[in-house]
């Protein structure tokens, strides 16, 4: 799957689940983290030192919902990856940003200025 095609969907998926979270309780959606973060740690536990794997559209995702955490609640949190990883991912995705924004319209030298074409 492309990733804009991937990125979308995960955009639609985020979506509906925000409007499924809508009408839950607090208590319900407590529940929910508490098996969530016991799913987490039983996927930890079957890792072992094995790492898990990541694509692209789940690394933006996450370095996005992510980044305004202070360190101290994300070393709290029971995530996949190091806080550092996460802070890593989120410089690296605005860096990408950043050069896809600042690289030149157009590829290749630049044109000749009229002035030196006239000699």
């Amino acid at each position: 799957m492309s990733a804009p095609v991937r990125s979308a969907q995960l955009a639609v998926t985020n979506a509906f689940v925000l409007l499924r979270l809508l009408p839950m309780s607090d208590r319900d959606k407590n529940v929910e983290i508490l098996a969530l973060r016991h799913q987490v740690a039983v996927f930890e536990r079957q890792l072992g030192n094995a790492r898990p794997r990541f694509d692209p559209i789940d690394r933006a995702f996450l370095a996005a919902l992510l980044h305004r955490l202070p360190r101290s609640v994300l070393c709290r949190l029971r995530l996949l990856v190091r806080p550092d990883t996460v802070l890593r991912w989120h410089r690296d995705l605005l860096a990408r940003r950043h050069a896809a924004r600042s690289r030149p319209k157009r590829p290749g030298r630049p044109r000749t200025a009229p002035s030196i074409l006239a000699f």
